[in-house]
């Protein structure tokens, strides 16, 4: 296991629920959803960690709590020791200059009325770094190393492609030198011949800026490309862990077999020989999980514990991969 001393960030039972109202005027509880549901792990220094699931899992949400966008229902998300969760207004303002996030939505997540620049250097001028002049030049700096033209900066959101908008996105979580950035689905939006071009980048920027990213996706051959180590959810809970070439080459739980069955493979004699594994069924609501191991009702190889007792996320003999870990009574039987 890693020294705690690396880790740049360490999720400890992190719970997110939802509460849900009945009624128009009365507004009584009715439940609630539970979209983040005791998850742990952590992120060490420098690497890229990947999150990945199905939509509606909670990897959004997980993103959206670690950075205080909403509050969290319980749990500890520790950046360098500190519990990002107690801190105070002032504490968290200093913390965001060092976690930043880039969005999905290379559309919905620029203002259409700010120029570029405007955009870009926003971050500067709130924590009130260098004046109108240096942060200009600054903004500029940013444009030439995503990769965009510095002579653009007036120009507005709906002037640029989709792939350009995103590289804005990247310029803005980049404006303040973060150690830390969350990418959620950053590329989920774009052509495929613009992903390759933005995952280049960014990773490109990580050895230039010694970033660390959580990177959430849900295609796995995406996460593959950039990730060192990646986690899977589902239904808010963490059902396997490990260094990206185990998870491919050996996984342990069988939802992630079915994920990685779906992946295409660029070669067309091994495509038609591999088995593929059909998921039966539709995801459960988060509103009411099954009991026991939240895969159990669509899991070919369910049996009867798996039903009424949850598994414990944790390393098994089969495989002595370091750190690879699964939540699975009968990890790495075939499907």
């Amino acid at each position: 296991m890693a020294e705690n001393n690396n880790r740049i960030l360490e999720i400890k039972n992190l719970k997110k629920y939802f509460r849900l109202r009945s009624g128009f005027i009365s507004q009584k509880s009715a439940g609630s959803v539970k979209a983040v549901d005791d998850i742990s792990f952590y992120i060490k220094k420098g690497e890229t960690f990947g999150l990945v699931g199905e939509s509606g899992c909670g990897k959004s949400t997980t993103s959206r709590v670690i950075l205080r966008l909403t509050n969290p229902t319980a749990g500890q998300a520790l950046y360098n020791g500190d519990d990002i969760f107690k801190m105070n207004s002032r504490q968290m303002f200093n913390t965001r200059r060092n976690i930043q996030i880039i969005f999905q939505d290379p559309y919905a997540s620029l203002s259409p009325r700010m120029t570029v620049g405007d955009i870009i250097g926003e971050p500067l001028e709130i924590h009130n770094i260098g004046d109108k002049i240096t942060r200009r030049k600054k903004v500029k700096e940013l444009l030439k190393t995503v990769g965009l033209n510095p002579e653009h900066i007036n120009r507005y959101p709906h002037e640029f492609s989709g792939g350009q908008r995103q590289r804005i996105g990247i310029a803005r979580a980049l404006a303040l030198t973060p150690e830390l950035i969350l990418c959620d689905e950053p590329v989920s939006a774009l052509d495929v011949s613009v992903q390759a071009q933005i995952l280049n980048l960014m990773n490109s920027l990580q050895k230039e800026f010694d970033l660390t990213y959580l990177f959430i996706a849900h295609d796995l051959s995406v996460v593959k490309h950039v990730s060192n180590r990646v986690a899977v959810m589902y239904l808010g809970k963490i059902v396997e862990v490990a260094d990206s070439k185990d998870l491919y080459e050996k996984p342990l739980h069988p939802y992630t077999m079915g994920l990685l069955s779906a992946v295409p493979i660029p070669d067309p004699e091994v495509e038609r020989k591999r088995k593929r594994i059909i998921l039966q069924g539709d995801v459960p609501s988060p509103i009411n999980p099954p009991g026991g191991c939240r895969f159990h009702p669509r899991c070919p190889n369910a049996q009867e514990i798996c039903s009424h007792q949850e598994p414990e996320l944790k390393k098994h003999d089969i495989y002595s991969g370091e750190d690879h870990i699964a939540a699975c009574f009968f990890a790495g039987k075939p499907i």
